[in-house]
């Protein structure tokens, strides 16, 4: 259709259902009422100055059908819609994990296996992805209209986002969200491919240190090991296979170890203290990047059993090891 992008993911044609759906019956009652109203201020006006108008009893039954009708339509758009959400919101288990760091004016994006794009993701076709979005500075919005796709980038927070490309080409991308003077130059573009060229694509390039490696690095920097560590009286709980699972937090509940929690936790260590260890643990607000909480969120998502495709996963004593310097 005209001024409609190309459907090439394989959530777009649900979304473009929907939006047609709600269109159409825009379009048809506007019509109708437009209608109506011309008919009835011609077929009733008044014929005379002396005409005087007749008392009308309306039909009940007339009354709850123009209130059923409305509302079964509104329930039919509202079940429809939640459905095409939750499709949208529920990536599958299998997918690719890619990293994403909104800054004015660029995307930063790194590939599970070290390999790192700005403004241009390569990714192959009919496989989930997933992205973990930040933002260095203001809000962004990360925008692809042929994948009907678009995901706030928020400031202080990860975004989580997936969608699956369904044809091989060249797609627009966008930041839909107004972020300063040059905003319209925040563009790029996504390359969708077959899996023998998204493989040529890997190993024609150089990739550079894996997102969970630089974040075992820094983890060791920081001096997260001191203190989440396997070994008994530790004064952090142990990161070993944490992700994904809930954890029991100090004065009852208990919370998902996700993303956005492995975040709060190193910027806000005593918002939601794990149940059984004291509040010692120094904010780091300030003195990690946004792209550097994404390495360590990859990390400790690494040491975990299911841990995303590509990623490594050393152990923290192992990657102490690694950075100490070797004996003459």
């Amino acid at each position: 259709m005209p001024f409609v992008p190309p459907q090439a993911s394989s959530f777009a044609p649900h979304v473009d259902a929907l939006y047609g759906f709600m269109i159409a019956v825009t379009a048809f009652f506007s019509i109708l009422i437009g209608t109506l109203v011309v008919v009835f201020a011609i077929k009733y006006h008044r014929k005379s100055p002396d005409e005087v108008a007749t008392e009308i009893h309306e039909s009940a039954v007339l009354e709850i059908a123009w209130t059923i009708i409305p509302v079964g339509i509104v329930l039919v758009m509202f079940y429809w819609g939640a459905q095409v959400y939750f499709r949208i919101t529920r990536p599958p288990a299998d997918a690719i994990e890619i990293y994403v760091t909104g800054k004015q004016w660029m995307w930063k994006i790194q590939h599970a296996d070290g390999h790192r794009e700005m403004n241009e993701l390569h990714v192959p076709v009919d496989r989930p992805i997933r992205l973990t979005m930040a933002s260095e500075d203001v809000i962004h919005s990360f925008f692809v209209p042929a994948f009907r796709f678009k995901r706030d980038v928020v400031p202080g927070r990860f975004s989580t986002a997936w969608f699956e490309a369904t044809e091989p080409g060249k797609y627009h991308l966008f930041c839909a969200e107004f972020c300063g003077t040059r905003h319209s130059g925040m563009i790029g573009w996504v390359y969708v491919m077959t899996p023998p060229e998204y493989q040529a694509w890997l190993s024609g390039g150089v990739a550079g240190e894996s997102l969970a490696a630089a974040g075992a690095k820094r983890f060791v920097e920081h001096a997260c090991n001191t203190c989440h560590g396997d070994q008994p009286g530790a004064r952090g709980p142990s990161l070993n296979g944490i992700f994904g699972k809930p954890v029991r937090l100090q004065g009852g509940g208990t919370v998902l170890v996700d993303e956005a929690y492995i975040r709060d936790s190193i910027v806000n260590p005593h918002g939601k203290l794990v149940e059984g260890y004291p509040p010692i643990m120094p904010t780091f607000q300030g003195l990690i990047s946004e792209e550097g909480l994404l390495q360590l969120t990859a990390y400790i998502k690494s040491l975990s059993p299911a841990a995303a495709p590509g990623a490594v996963t050393p152990m923290p004593a192992a990657a102490a090891a690694e950075r100490k310097p070797a004996k003459p």
